[in-house]
């Protein structure tokens, strides 16, 4: 199987026994390891095979034990999933490092281990600095930073031809519009219009317009409208409405918050980073909404740079954790979604009312 993170074919004669990918961007990574699950064990055993660990709750120690035992089903390989959060996890202590570097003397043929940093790591960390010290036979480590829309694009190119199409300029640059720099988001948006176009080679726009336009146009918006006010009772019923008499799948409504949420922390980051003018940036962000709106460009403008201006990137980066988390639980458990919206959405409301954000 192709795998757009090593950019080669997933081959067991040269695979390492660890993945250490770390960065913003971490739909990458679960392609990938969903890569080594298809080559590597049959779906019967992927149950038995293929565990994960998170280190709020399990230790190194935990990890390492199990990578020592053989697998079940006489099973060839095992696969090792570690996902790591910013904080005090990014610290090995000295107990930790010396188990670890004692199972990577001589670590088992057979059993890959794919640590998953979520976030920006500190360079100086003691976790950081011993993955990225393994030898390059043994480890393979990679930062996962968010495409700039040239990459996202040649991403797209690439991730139509695997399914044996080709998209147009336009339709590329249209579902940029739609999903956003989100990996996650396009792929989902990628696979539904293989299947809307079925056996058409060629994707165009109006097949874009189609399958993602209205969801991205008609969620987007009401969603932002309940999030700028921050009401909770009305948060709760524009999402009772999107999800039982519009229909929208959840997966759309997470991706619309996101969005939200990546739109103010892209525009911040742009007015700290870069000499950009506020028109710019708007302009990048919302595309659709031209100055010719008038009114409309006027009340947008002001809500977006309001809300840049009264959140902190602390804020802004512990809300899109807690998405991705939900995000993560979406697609790796069976939970209720739509509780676990309803509890962020309240806890977001509850942070804008505590700092008089109104």
């Amino acid at each position: 199987m192709y795998s757009f993170l090593l950019k080669k074919e997933i081959k067991e004669e040269t695979l390492v026994s660890c993945y250490f990918l770390y960065g913003e961007e971490t739909f990458p990574a679960y392609q990938f390891i969903d890569g080594l699950k298809v080559t590597l064990i049959s779906s019967e055993n992927q149950d038995f095979n293929v565990d994960k660990f998170n280190l709020e709750d399990n230790s190194w120690a935990e990890v390492i034990d199990l990578a020592r035992t053989i697998p079940f089903f006489l099973s060839p390989w095992r696969i090792i999933i570690v996902e790591v959060k910013k904080g005090k996890w990014e610290t090995l202590s000295s107990p930790e490092q010396r188990i670890l570097e004692a199972y990577f003397s001589s670590p088992p043929s057979r059993t890959v281990i794919v640590v998953v940093f979520s976030g920006k790591i500190r360079k100086n960390s003691s976790l950081f600095k011993f993955f990225s010290s393994l030898p390059s036979s043994k480890a393979f480590s990679k930062e996962l930073r968010r495409l700039n829309e040239k990459d996202l694009h040649n991403w797209m190119d690439k991730k139509f031809l695997s399914y044996g199409k080709i998209a147009t300029p336009d339709a590329i640059r249209r579902l940029g519009e739609f999903a956003g720099n989100d990996l996650r988001s396009v792929n989902n948006e990628i696979e539904k219009l293989i299947t809307f176009v079925d056996d058409k080679k060629v994707i165009e726009l109006d097949d874009v317009n189609q399958v993602s336009g209205w969801v991205k146009t008609f969620v987007d918006w009401e969603i932002a409208e309940s999030l700028v006010k921050a009401d909770y009772q009305q948060c709760l019923v524009v999402l009772d409405n999107l999800i039982k008499k519009e229909g929208v799948e959840l997966v759309n409504i997470l991706g619309s918050i996101g969005r939200f949420f990546r739109d103010i922390f892209m525009a911040k980051l742009l007015l700290r980073e870069k000499d950009v003018d506020k028109k710019a940036i708007f302009k990048e962000l919302r595309p659709q909404i031209q100055e010719k709106f008038r009114d409309l460009y006027v009340t947008k403008f002001k809500e977006l740079f309001f809300l840049v201006d009264i959140f902190s990137m602390k804020d802004l980066n512990r809300i899109l954790t807690e998405l991705e988390e939900i995000d993560l639980k979406m697609k790796t458990s069976s939970p209720n979604v739509q509780t676990l919206l309803e509890v962020f959405l309240f806890s977001y409301c509850s942070l804008r009312k505590k700092e008089r954000i109104t």
